[in-house]
């Protein structure tokens, strides 16, 4: 059984990071509402004029871009994959300059000046821009998603850089699982993509991609079985849901210092 106080515990961080969602939600909200009742109202030229101006306030201020143009946390995953925290439209000249074909988003399209920019900047650059929000940063991955990924990665032309708002959790899950299902490394080599170097805490709700490949990891060392038969026939993500205990503290650190999507 589970012990009472992890679960109050869990509990309380759980409603902290819920509260934490909700007023996030509704200050972009009400800046997003503001912004779009301004424009309707602003004559067309100079809604044109200060249209970049927005969109590039969108992307430092609003978007936290002014810490990633200072440290984008870029890393090469294998010859052929990169991943990063959110790219602006310089970063996406530099990478089409290394060669990346695709960038692959896992934030989703997005009414905000992060995405139109980048958007536009792959447009300009000749780079393949694919959202793919199915994985989460604070849940376990759903069967659906996994196979998703697998499928994505016969799809896409390399070199390609996958990126999540930070680069810290879902680009590092995403990784993980092209070290797996692409190039048939051991999930242990997946593990080392979630990682504190890469800014990710596995002691918050973050953790629980972690939990994700340990329980394959266990699985596998008691009846050897492969991962995409394991996703298939094995693995349930409410069942790994119910069984992780963040802290609470990391969750602070995670949700309302780090401000982490």
């Amino acid at each position: 059984m589970q012990d009472t106080g992890a679960l109050a515990k869990e509990s309380s961080g759980g409603k902290l990071a819920d509260i934490n969602r909700q007023l996030r939600g509704a200050i972009a909200g009400s800046y997003r509402n503001s912004r779009h009742a301004i424009a309707r109202i602003t004559p067309i030229p100079m809604r044109r004029r200060l249209s970049p101006i927005v969109e590039y306030f969108d992307l430092y201020c609003v978007d936290h871009g002014v810490f990633r143009s200072l440290y984008s946390n870029t890393h090469q995953v294998t010859p052929v994959l990169w991943r990063s925290s959110q790219p602006g439209p310089y970063q996406v000249q530099r990478l089409a300059r290394m060669g990346i074909r695709t960038i692959i988003n896992m934030r989703g399209e997005r009414d905000c000046g992060s995405y139109r920019l980048e958007a536009a900047a792959c447009r300009r650059y000749g780079v393949k821009l694919v959202n793919f929000p199915l994985l989460r940063s604070r849940t376990a991955p759903s069967k659906e998603a996994v196979r998703g990924v697998k499928q994505l990665f016969g799809e896409i032309e390399y070199p390609a850089l996958v990126h999540c708002k930070t680069g810290a959790d879902r680009a590092g899950l995403f990784s993980g699982l092209f070290l797996v299902l692409h190039e048939g490394l051991p999930v242990e080599r997946a593990l080392g993509q979630l990682h504190i170097r890469y800014g990710h805490i596995k002691h918050a709700r973050t953790g629980i991609l972690d939990r994700f490949f340990e329980s394959y990891i266990a699985y596998n060392r008691q009846a050897p079985t492969p991962f995409s038969t394991w996703v298939d026939t094995v693995y349930d993500p409410h069942e790994l849901k119910q069984s992780f205990l963040p802290r609470s503290w990391a969750n602070v650190v995670v949700d309302w210092i780090l401000r982490r999507e």
